[in-house]
């Protein structure tokens, strides 16, 4: 706890000093670790299924073939399919690429929230509903991050935006943005709409401004 109030200490008086880079530098931190944490759970289930597989094919009885020295050395130099991938820098750069570019965007959205729909002592749930409701209606279906299933720790940074962003930075084109929108696109914003309104109303509700955004990315 110590620890975490003198983390929470320093960002203050970073925050005080430089908001828009202190918010940038954080989120980047936080996509990374969330996108870190997404591929290592993904690699551990696929590690599981591929144990479970294995024990079951065992206990069926199922007879081994004869392997000779070149098929063994194929088999071990190749790499199986059924192996957990290899962990993904490139696609890690890109997640803290996007919550460092994206959180400027961010933090002039929350503040115009904050000036729009004043939190006080008297009025605090009303206002805190009229922001879920411009963001999710406004901001989310420009720039929020995806519930999917290898990202589900990071969900809400902006999807139009995010999707592109990161079909472009993988090589892709006009056509590969156009058939992400097609594949993804709405299944996303369905995602996001069952799970951030009610998060979102306890964050514009409870959480201070300086947080709001960064509680977002750690969500």
């Amino acid at each position: 706890m110590a620890a975490i109030s003198r983390l929470i200490v320093k960002f203050n008086s970073y925050y005080a000093d430089k908001p828009v880079l202190t918010i940038m530098i954080t989120n980047a931190v936080l996509g990374g670790i969330a996108d870190t944490v997404a591929q290592s759970l993904t690699a551990i289930r696929m590690k599981s299924r591929r144990s479970l597989n294995l024990g079951k094919d065992i206990s069926d009885g199922i007879e081994m073939p004869e392997y000779n020295e070149k098929d063994y050395a194929k088999d071990f130099l190749t790499p199986h399919k059924k192996l957990p991938p290899p962990f993904d820098f490139e696609r890690l750069t890109r997640f803290m690429s996007y919550g460092f570019i994206m959180s400027p965007v961010q933090f002039q959205w929350f503040a115009f929230l904050s000036r729009a729909f004043p939190i006080t002592k008297e009025s605090a749930t009303v206002p805190a509903m009229k922001r879920v409701a411009f963001d999710q209606l406004i901001f989310a279906p420009i720039g929020t991050l995806p519930s999917a299933p290898n990202n589900t720790a990071l969900m809400d940074l902006g999807l139009a935006c995010f999707f592109t962003f990161m079909t472009v930075t993988e090589g892709g084109g006009r056509r590969a943005v156009t058939r992400k929108f097609q594949e993804v696109y709405l299944p996303a914003l369905k995602a996001n709409f069952m799970l951030w309104p009610a998060v979102q109303i306890l964050n514009f509700r409870i959480i201070p401004l300086q947080f709001q955004i960064v509680s977002k990315y750690g969500a």
